[in-house]
């Protein structure tokens, strides 16, 4: 085998971060702006409390209130699409995700790869486009939140074959070329959760701040998408996906003629291009070789969607009295802390990989960490009907935060690199296409999962 060609400058490895950023941007700009979707859900005899006008600032964008007594008492109750928006627009997300990754794995044998990475990206970059316009239309609150669960469900539709396309394509690179789609993946998080804070402290009215908030993430959808046309004329990206699947292509062939040749009986002969057809993938045989990390993906992502964010998000503090704290608890210690120490954590593993892809700590880590959903539910949850406050104090709820989001990122991570890794060449692709499924049911069952945890709080 020819040696590989070096990746010059890094490119390759760039743009798989980038199109690792552009994959989930999306879906996190849509979860932490939910407080936006929110207020529009409001019921008209709520315009009330809206000035004449219409400068409403950037914090009602987010819906982030302090915990003011008598600012609490001026506050409308929420309406039955307010309370139920976080847990249906995370099953919209994830249940299309889950599905579209299933058919992934039918559709990469079928559609090019071109098609399912760039198309994906173009019709992500056309949902933003139209959900920042219709900041610009008013909408009855049935209408609105109908729309909205629509575009949630094409954008995550579109994710799931962008999501899985990448990690197989992941797959035929070294190990480490993972690591920058997971990365990414990350950042996507944190890149939101900075926009939204920023559009808190610019005070801006809220159709402005709503309207820059997606058409940034426009911007960065379309330089993912230009990012990617441009990694087809790098020599290290030629290397791994056409000479590498040849030669794996020939010895696939080569080694079923010889496994044709050894189970025939002596003497018994077959036709020549019958014993040169290569059989085809088993999937099963795939599985069995990576079903612990399979599962192990699986659960820390039920764990992460079944309390994040649809719990974590109505923590509220208790040491914020009049303060700005209480105005930025949420958006600073629940989605900007969790998405930059999740970053972190996918980001390690470009330094360390322990445990290795065949140690039993590595499942042991990821049933630790059910221990995160008693201890967020514990925190000062509201409202809450069942439960006691054990966790008051903000520091509890950040530190549980920060080690939550570190483990998740982390062990995500290891275990997206391992997978392929544990399968022969020629089945890496779908060995990554197998792990990116049990990813998005992982989040599947998350969201179902949310709408108990929140009940029984």
């Amino acid at each position: 085998m020819t040696a590989p060609p070096k990746d010059r400058y890094n490119g390759v490895w760039l743009i798989f971060f980038m199109l690792g950023l552009g994959t989930l941007l999306p879906w996190n700009f849509f979860m932490t702006a939910t407080m936006y979707f929110t207020s529009r859900l409001a019921e008209p005899a709520d315009d009330r409390m809206i000035p004449s006008d219409g400068n409403i600032s950037a914090s009602i964008l987010l819906n982030v209130s302090s915990n003011d007594t008598a600012m609490r008492a001026m506050e409308p109750p929420r309406t039955q699409l307010q309370s139920k928006f976080n847990n249906v627009m995370t099953l919209c997300a994830m249940l299309p995700l889950l599905i579209f990754t299933c058919l992934n794995s039918i559709l990469h044998r079928r559609i090019s790869q071109n098609i399912r990475i760039a198309g994906s990206l173009v019709a992500i970059f056309l949902v933003f486009l139209l959900t920042a316009i219709f900041v610009k239309i008013d909408f009855s609150p049935v209408t609105f939140f109908t729309l909205t669960m629509i575009k949630i469900v094409f954008i995550n539709s579109f994710g799931a074959l962008l999501q899985g396309s990448l990690f197989g394509l992941a797959a035929l690179f070294p190990a480490s070329y993972t690591a920058p789609i997971m990365s990414g993946q990350g950042l996507a998080g944190t890149f939101a959760a900075f926009a939204m804070i920023c559009a808190i402290a610019s005070g801006s009215a809220l159709e402005d701040s709503a309207f820059g908030y997606f058409i940034t993430a426009c911007v960065v959808i379309l330089l993912a998408l230009l990012s990617y046309l441009a990694l087809h004329k790098l020599e290290f990206y030629q290397f791994y996906t056409v000479e590498n699947l040849k030669n794996a292509a020939i010895n696939t062939a080569a080694n079923d003629v010889e496994l044709k040749k050894d189970l025939l009986p002596k003497g018994d002969h077959v036709l020549e291009s019958e014993a040169q057809t290569p059989a085809k993938q088993s999937i099963f045989m795939i599985l069995k070789k990576i079903w612990v990390l399979a599962l192990s993906v699986c659960l820390v992502f039920t764990v992460t969607i079944g309390i994040f964010p649809s719990v974590t998000a109505d923590v509220k503090s208790t040491i914020a009295g009049d303060s700005e704290w209480g105005k930025y608890f949420i958006p600073v210690s629940c989605f900007l802390l969790f998405n930059l120490f999740d970053w972190a954590g996918r980001s390690l593993t470009s330094l360390v990989m322990w445990p290795g892809k065949d140690s039993k700590l590595l499942p042991i880590f990821v049933a630790a960490r059910l221990i995160f959903l008693p201890l967020f539910m514990l925190c000062n949850v509201i409202p809450r009907t069942y439960l006691p406050v054990y966790l008051a104090h903000d520091a509890w709820y950040i530190i549980i935060m920060v080690l939550f989001a570190v483990s998740n990122g982390y062990l995500a991570s290891l275990c997206m690199c391992f997978g392929p890794k544990k399968v022969n060449v020629h089945e890496a692709e779908t060995a990554g296409a197998i792990m990116a499924f049990f990813l998005s049911l992982g989040l599947a069952l998350g969201a179902g999962f949310s709408f108990l945890l929140r009940i029984l709080v």
